[in-house]
Protein backbone atom coordinates (compact mmCIF):
# COMPACT_ATOMS: atom_id res chain seq x y z
CA UNK A 1 0.00 0.00 0.00
CA UNK A 2 1.86 3.26 -1.11
CA UNK A 3 -0.32 6.69 0.31
CA UNK A 4 0.04 10.00 -0.38
CA UNK A 5 -1.10 12.63 2.32
CA UNK A 6 -2.32 15.70 1.23
CA UNK A 7 -2.70 18.03 3.61
CA UNK A 8 -5.33 20.88 3.42
CA UNK A 9 -5.20 23.82 5.95
CA UNK A 10 -6.76 27.22 5.79
CA UNK A 11 -10.43 28.93 6.94
CA UNK A 12 -12.12 27.48 3.82
CA UNK A 13 -10.87 23.85 4.13
CA UNK A 14 -14.45 22.11 4.81
CA UNK A 15 -16.74 24.16 2.82
CA UNK A 16 -13.90 24.09 -0.40
CA UNK A 17 -13.82 19.84 -0.39
CA UNK A 18 -17.69 20.34 0.55
CA UNK A 19 -18.66 21.57 -2.99
CA UNK A 20 -16.49 18.89 -4.50
CA UNK A 21 -16.57 15.53 -2.90
CA UNK A 22 -19.32 12.83 -2.30
CA UNK A 23 -19.67 12.47 1.04
CA UNK A 24 -20.13 15.07 4.23
CA UNK A 25 -16.86 16.57 5.35
CA UNK A 26 -18.09 17.98 7.95
CA UNK A 27 -18.56 14.48 9.67
CA UNK A 28 -14.61 13.38 9.01
CA UNK A 29 -13.25 10.62 9.32
CA UNK A 30 -15.07 9.79 5.77
CA UNK A 31 -14.70 7.96 2.61
CA UNK A 32 -14.99 10.27 -0.46
CA UNK A 33 -14.44 10.02 -3.90
CA UNK A 34 -13.81 13.23 -6.46
CA UNK A 35 -16.03 12.33 -9.69
CA UNK A 36 -16.31 14.01 -13.25
CA UNK A 37 -19.25 16.44 -14.22
CA UNK A 38 -20.88 13.28 -15.85
CA UNK A 39 -20.71 11.33 -12.46
CA UNK A 40 -17.33 8.57 -13.08
CA UNK A 41 -15.03 8.09 -10.68
CA UNK A 42 -11.56 10.25 -10.72
CA UNK A 43 -10.41 9.00 -7.48
CA UNK A 44 -11.16 7.84 -3.73
CA UNK A 45 -9.53 8.94 -0.53
CA UNK A 46 -10.06 8.92 2.92
CA UNK A 47 -10.93 12.75 4.80
CA UNK A 48 -9.34 12.80 8.31
CA UNK A 49 -9.57 15.58 10.55
CA UNK A 50 -5.94 17.14 11.93
CA UNK A 51 -6.26 20.16 14.40
CA UNK A 52 -6.36 22.65 12.46
CA UNK A 53 -5.68 20.94 8.97
CA UNK A 54 -7.84 18.13 6.98
CA UNK A 55 -5.25 14.87 5.54
CA UNK A 56 -6.59 13.43 2.25
CA UNK A 57 -5.18 10.21 2.31
CA UNK A 58 -5.16 8.76 -1.55
CA UNK A 59 -3.36 6.12 -3.38
CA UNK A 60 -0.12 7.91 -4.24
CA UNK A 61 -0.52 7.16 -8.19
CA UNK A 62 -3.78 9.37 -8.07
CA UNK A 63 -2.29 12.22 -6.13
CA UNK A 64 -0.85 14.06 -8.44
CA UNK A 65 -3.91 14.60 -10.57
CA UNK A 66 -6.26 14.74 -7.46
CA UNK A 67 -3.61 17.85 -6.69
CA UNK A 68 -3.78 19.15 -10.23
CA UNK A 69 -7.98 18.65 -10.18
CA UNK A 70 -8.22 20.51 -6.42
CA UNK A 71 -6.16 23.30 -7.47
CA UNK A 72 -8.82 23.95 -10.55
CA UNK A 73 -11.36 24.71 -8.28
CA UNK A 74 -9.59 26.64 -5.73
CA UNK A 75 -9.92 30.22 -7.00
CA UNK A 76 -10.30 32.46 -4.13
CA UNK A 77 -10.97 29.90 -1.47
CA UNK A 78 -8.44 30.21 1.65
CA UNK A 79 -6.97 26.77 1.35
CA UNK A 80 -3.67 25.64 1.05
CA UNK A 81 -2.97 22.14 -0.83
CA UNK A 82 -0.01 20.69 0.04
CA UNK A 83 1.21 17.41 -0.12
CA UNK A 84 3.51 15.49 3.19
CA UNK A 85 5.20 13.01 4.01
CA UNK A 86 3.88 11.23 6.40
CA UNK A 87 3.63 7.50 6.89
CA UNK A 88 0.45 5.33 7.26
CA UNK A 89 0.16 2.17 9.20
CA UNK A 90 -3.31 0.08 8.99
CA UNK A 91 -4.12 -2.93 10.74
CA UNK A 92 -6.91 -4.99 12.56
CA UNK A 93 -5.83 -6.14 15.51
CA UNK A 94 -5.31 -3.51 18.87
CA UNK A 95 -5.25 0.19 17.36
CA UNK A 96 -2.76 2.05 18.75
CA UNK A 97 -3.40 5.68 20.58
CA UNK A 98 -4.70 8.12 17.76
CA UNK A 99 -5.39 5.45 15.15
CA UNK A 100 -8.63 5.83 13.25
CA UNK A 101 -11.28 3.77 12.30
CA UNK A 102 -11.56 2.82 8.59
CA UNK A 103 -15.11 4.63 7.72
CA UNK A 104 -15.79 2.20 4.89
CA UNK A 105 -16.17 -0.80 7.17
CA UNK A 106 -15.23 -2.24 10.49
CA UNK A 107 -13.09 -5.27 9.41
CA UNK A 108 -10.94 -2.87 7.80
CA UNK A 109 -9.97 -2.49 11.25
CA UNK A 110 -7.65 1.54 11.72
CA UNK A 111 -5.41 3.38 10.28
CA UNK A 112 -2.69 5.67 11.70
CA UNK A 113 -0.98 8.88 10.41
CA UNK A 114 2.40 9.35 10.95
CA UNK A 115 3.97 5.92 11.50
CA UNK A 116 4.54 2.90 8.49
CA UNK A 117 3.17 -0.56 9.73
CA UNK A 118 0.75 -3.64 8.24
CA UNK A 119 0.11 -6.06 11.12
CA UNK A 120 0.09 -8.65 8.05
CA UNK A 121 -3.98 -8.53 7.62
CA UNK A 122 -5.05 -10.32 4.21
CA UNK A 123 -6.55 -7.50 3.00
CA UNK A 124 -7.72 -8.91 -0.34
CA UNK A 125 -9.34 -11.57 1.77
CA UNK A 126 -11.11 -8.97 3.56
CA UNK A 127 -12.19 -6.91 0.27
CA UNK A 128 -13.32 -9.98 -1.30
CA UNK A 129 -15.70 -11.48 1.89
CA UNK A 130 -17.24 -7.73 2.01
CA UNK A 131 -17.24 -6.40 -1.60
CA UNK A 132 -15.13 -3.55 -0.83
CA UNK A 133 -13.40 -2.39 -4.29
CA UNK A 134 -9.90 -1.24 -4.30
CA UNK A 135 -8.17 1.90 -6.24
CA UNK A 136 -7.42 1.03 -9.83
CA UNK A 137 -8.35 -2.48 -9.83
CA UNK A 138 -12.05 -2.33 -9.30
CA UNK A 139 -12.57 1.48 -8.84
CA UNK A 140 -11.25 2.77 -12.40
CA UNK A 141 -10.77 6.74 -13.37
CA UNK A 142 -13.06 7.75 -15.93
CA UNK A 143 -15.29 4.41 -16.32
CA UNK A 144 -16.58 3.53 -12.45
CA UNK A 145 -19.89 4.81 -11.22
CA UNK A 146 -19.70 4.96 -7.13
CA UNK A 147 -23.20 3.35 -6.98
CA UNK A 148 -21.83 0.70 -8.84
CA UNK A 149 -19.03 -0.23 -6.81
CA UNK A 150 -20.90 0.03 -3.63
CA UNK A 151 -20.17 3.52 -1.92
CA UNK A 152 -23.71 3.73 -0.53
CA UNK A 153 -23.44 0.08 1.51
CA UNK A 154 -19.64 1.61 2.51
CA UNK A 155 -20.65 4.72 3.30
CA UNK A 156 -18.77 6.85 0.84
CA UNK A 157 -21.70 9.10 -0.47
CA UNK A 158 -23.78 11.54 1.49
CA UNK A 159 -27.31 12.32 -0.26
CA UNK A 160 -28.20 15.24 2.21
CA UNK A 161 -25.03 17.26 1.82
CA UNK A 162 -25.85 18.87 -1.30
CA UNK A 163 -24.06 19.75 -4.31
CA UNK A 164 -21.22 18.57 -5.76
CA UNK A 165 -19.28 17.91 -8.75
CA UNK A 166 -21.04 15.05 -10.73
CA UNK A 167 -24.04 14.83 -7.58
CA UNK A 168 -27.13 15.30 -10.42
CA UNK A 169 -26.08 11.83 -12.21
CA UNK A 170 -25.25 10.04 -8.96
CA UNK A 171 -28.80 11.29 -7.30
CA UNK A 172 -30.43 10.13 -11.01
CA UNK A 173 -28.94 6.50 -10.29
CA UNK A 174 -30.00 6.43 -6.63
CA UNK A 175 -33.40 7.38 -7.82
CA UNK A 176 -33.77 4.47 -10.16
CA UNK A 177 -35.65 1.89 -9.08
CA UNK A 178 -32.76 -0.92 -9.37
CA UNK A 179 -29.29 -0.27 -10.26
CA UNK A 180 -28.77 -2.94 -13.82
CA UNK A 181 -25.14 -3.07 -13.08
CA UNK A 182 -22.73 -3.42 -10.44
CA UNK A 183 -19.98 -5.11 -8.15
CA UNK A 184 -20.89 -8.27 -7.06
CA UNK A 185 -19.07 -11.25 -4.92
CA UNK A 186 -19.03 -14.79 -7.07
CA UNK A 187 -18.06 -18.04 -6.42
CA UNK A 188 -14.64 -18.94 -8.77
CA UNK A 189 -13.55 -22.20 -9.11
CA UNK A 190 -9.71 -21.26 -10.75
CA UNK A 191 -7.71 -18.48 -10.77
CA UNK A 192 -7.41 -15.99 -13.74
CA UNK A 193 -6.13 -12.15 -13.86
CA UNK A 194 -7.75 -9.16 -13.14
CA UNK A 195 -10.38 -7.98 -15.96
CA UNK A 196 -10.69 -11.19 -17.67
CA UNK A 197 -14.45 -11.22 -19.12
CA UNK A 198 -16.89 -12.84 -17.34
CA UNK A 199 -19.61 -15.24 -19.80
CA UNK A 200 -22.65 -17.55 -19.35
CA UNK A 201 -24.74 -18.69 -22.17
CA UNK A 202 -22.45 -17.01 -25.20
CA UNK A 203 -23.60 -14.13 -23.35
CA UNK A 204 -21.10 -11.64 -21.53
CA UNK A 205 -21.88 -11.04 -17.64
CA UNK A 206 -19.22 -8.98 -16.56
CA UNK A 207 -15.56 -8.89 -15.53
CA UNK A 208 -13.70 -10.55 -12.43
CA UNK A 209 -11.43 -8.48 -10.45
CA UNK A 210 -10.24 -9.38 -6.62
CA UNK A 211 -10.07 -12.98 -5.86
CA UNK A 212 -9.15 -14.79 -2.55
CA UNK A 213 -9.87 -17.89 -1.09
CA UNK A 214 -12.31 -19.30 -3.71
CA UNK A 215 -14.14 -16.23 -4.04
CA UNK A 216 -14.25 -13.33 -6.66
CA UNK A 217 -15.24 -9.35 -6.90
CA UNK A 218 -16.63 -8.98 -10.13
CA UNK A 219 -19.20 -6.58 -11.61
CA UNK A 220 -21.72 -7.68 -13.63
CA UNK A 221 -24.93 -6.95 -15.25
CA UNK A 222 -27.44 -8.40 -12.61
CA UNK A 223 -29.80 -10.13 -14.95
CA UNK A 224 -27.37 -12.29 -16.71
CA UNK A 225 -25.59 -13.79 -13.68
CA UNK A 226 -26.25 -17.37 -14.51
CA UNK A 227 -26.18 -20.28 -11.65
CA UNK A 228 -23.20 -21.01 -14.27
CA UNK A 229 -20.20 -19.02 -15.56
CA UNK A 230 -16.99 -18.80 -17.28
CA UNK A 231 -13.98 -16.44 -17.06
CA UNK A 232 -10.94 -17.63 -18.86
CA UNK A 233 -10.60 -21.52 -17.70
CA UNK A 234 -12.46 -20.62 -14.02
CA UNK A 235 -15.93 -21.52 -13.41
CA UNK A 236 -18.21 -19.26 -11.31
CA UNK A 237 -21.50 -19.14 -9.54
CA UNK A 238 -23.72 -16.97 -7.34
CA UNK A 239 -23.12 -16.94 -3.60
Amino acid sequence: MTRQIIRLTGEDRVSFLQGLVTNDVARAPIWAAMLTPQGKYLADFLIVPDGDALLIDVDARLSDDLIRRLSMYKLRSKVVLEPVDMPVARGTGPAPDGAVADPRHTALGWRHYGAAGDDGTDWDAIRVAHCIPETLVELIPNDTYILEAGFERLHGVDFRKGCYVGQEVTARMKHKTELRKGLTTLRIDGAVSPGTPITADGREVGTVFTQSGGQAIAHVRHDRVAPDMQAGEARLQPL
